[in-house]
Order: structure tokens, then C-alpha cells, then sequence
């Protein structure tokens, strides 16, 4: 079970927090199916961001994304005037910090982004050829990305999800600019590719490769610097396995941090840091999703006494 953690004196909590949550979205927070986030959830959060824990959003998500299905219900729950929520949002290109008096200004790498006429084209074929299986998100600044339609049998979408994908590799061709699926090892390729597309359960993800949510953990370190806080330690939570990236950066850079993953089933790999499951909280290989991710929050939410 948990156990609880060091430094937890009050005095100097907004300071050095005894832990920050670094947290991907779809998934640990946000169902895949529905795609929204449970009340439990959305005040679990709120009252360990209230107590000083600092919680960061990690994800491909949008910014409109987030401020719909998380910053509102936030809000919405009572959060405190003074609580700072910083959401790094299409992999640590776009950025911004919200209050209970709403969001803050919205930061876009702009160097980072896929190239437009590129998208107009995705946005071309998804209308033509794959409409019945997913949308064209319109919310991205710097990603291109499709997504399931709530209503498409998953089975279904990740059979189109394969004929989209090699068709968007085929106008990336096309535009002159090379491109890989995540993990994939083209035969006679150097794996120098300036984009890649990252399929997800519900999504495709086409993006530079400078992406990744290593590049959101430094945002967000950088994030809580600059309010001047230096977290004891950190828990990282994640469904795939792109998420320990963010562990990986923070291990790197010699931060404490446990990854906390609520999808195990793809493998756990060997890390240098620990690694947890719902398992650990004594409960069933069939909590995974929302369900685990929800019971590590309240769980950290108990330790803390909070």
C-alpha cells in the first residue's frame, strides 16, 4: 500500500512539495470511451492542488480539450483562488497555466508545428475517405491529429486507423517531408525522420519529432521553477508507453520519480526508478484506465492526509 511521504511540513509545502503529479490525460484522467473525466477525479485533484501538490497536465491533448473537460469541472469543483494549474498540452508544444479566474495566455512553438498545407490535406482525406471512422481535430495549433468517433466499434476504428495511417505517410511523401510511424523501422531507413505519426487507441498523432512528453516533463520543471518550486519528488502516470518518457527525462535529470502506469498490459519495461501498477494498490489487473488512475490520486490524497 502507500506509503506516506517525506517532508510534508506545511511550512514549507508551496516551496518544496513533497510530491507533484505530472499527469497524462486520456486514460489515467480522461476515459478513452467517454472521453470525459469523473467528478471523483476532478475533486481529487482540486484538493491536492489545494493543499500545494502540484498538478501538471502532460498531454497531446489540446488546449480547448483541457479547458473543457478539466480546467471547467475544476473550477467548477471550487477551486482556490491562489492554486496555479499548469497544462502542457500536443506534447510540449503548446502551454498554459490556469486559476480559478480561468486560463492564462496560450503559448504555441511555432517551429515545432506541422506544416499547414500538410494538414489541409489530412483534413482533405479524413472528409473523403474516413469520415465514418474519426474527425479531423480542429483544436490542435502545432500537432495533426484524427480521432475515433465515440460511436465507432473500437475494433472497427483501429482497422481504418492502419489504411489512414499509410495514407498520411503517403502525403507526407508527397509533400517532400520524411515521416515514420512511432516505432517502426522502415527497411533501409535511417530514422531520420523530421515527423512522426504516434497511433494511439482513439487517435493518430502526426508530429515533429522534437515532441514527446520528455520535452512537456522539461516544461514542466521549468513551469514550477519560475513560481519557485522544487518538488521532493515526483509521480509520473501514463497509459502507453510514450508516458515513461517523462519519467525517463526526470530520472535523467536526476529527479525522484515513481511512473505510475494504469495500462500494464503492453509490458512494463526495465527503468532505473519504480514503476507502479493498480497492483500495488491491491487491486485488480482489470482496474486500468480512469478506474486505476482515479484510485492512485486517492491514494496520494490519503497518504497526505489531505
Amino acid at each position: 500500500m502507500t506509503q506516506p511521504f517525506p517532508g510534508t511540513d506545511r511550512t514549507a509545502a508551496r516551496t518544496e512539495p513533497a510530491l507533484a503529479l505530472l499527469l497524462d490525460v486520456d486514460g489515467p484522467i480522461a476515459s478513452p470511451v467517454t472521453r470525459d473525466v469523473k467528478p471523483d477525479i476532478i475533486a481529487d485533484m482540486v484538493a491536492l492542488a489545494s493543499a500545494g501538490i502540484p498538478v501538471i497536465f502532460n498531454t497531446g491533448r489540446s488546449d480547448a480539450f483541457i479547458a473543457q473537460q478539466v480546467m471547467e469541472p475544476m473550477i467548477a469543483a471550487g477551486m482556490p483562488a491562489n492554486t496555479v494549474i499548469h497544462a502542457i498540452c500536443e506534447k510540449g508544444a503548446v502551454w498554459f497555466s490556469y486559476t480559478a479566474d480561468g486560463p492564462g495566455p496560450i503559448h504555441v512553438d511555432h517551429e515545432l508545428a506541422v506544416p499547414k498545407a500538410y494538414g489541409d490535406d489530412i483534413r482533405r482525406l479524413v472528409a473523403e475517405d474516413y469520415s465514418a471512422h474519426m474527425f479531423f481535430d480542429e483544436t490542435k495549433r502545432a500537432m495533426v491529429s484524427v480521432e475515433q468517433h465515440l460511436d465507432v466499434a473500437s475494433a472497427d476504428y483501429l482497422a481504418e486507423q492502419k489504411l489512414f495511417d499509410a495514407d498520411a505517410l503517403g502525403i507526407m511523401e508527397r509533400h517532400g517531408l520524411s515521416a515514420a510511424i512511432l516505432d517502426h523501422h522502415a527497411p533501409e531507413s535511417d530514422d531520420t525522420a523530421d515527423y512522426r505519426l504516434d497511433p494511439t487507441i482513439i487517435s493518430t498523432d502526426i508530429e515533429s519529432v522534437r515532441l514527446g512528453k520528455d520535452l512537456g516533463a522539461s516544461r514542466a520543471v521549468e513551469l514550477l521553477a519560475a513560481q519557485g518550486i522544487t518538488p521532493l519528488s515526483w509521480r509520473t502516470v501514463g497509459d502507453s508507453r510514450t508516458d515513461y518518457a517523462m519519467a525517463d527525462w526526470l530520472h535523467h535529470n536526476d529527479h525522484d520519480v515513481k511512473h505510475v502506469d494504469v495500462r500494464p498490459a503492453d509490458g512494463i519495461p526495465v527503468k532505473p526508478y519504480t514503476i507502479l501498477t493498480a497492483a500495488d494498490l491491491e487491486l485488480a489487473e482489470d482496474v486500468i484506465h480512469d478506474d486505476a488512475g482515479g484510485a492512485f490520486l486517492r491514494s496520494w490524497r490519503e497518504a497526505l492526509a489531505i
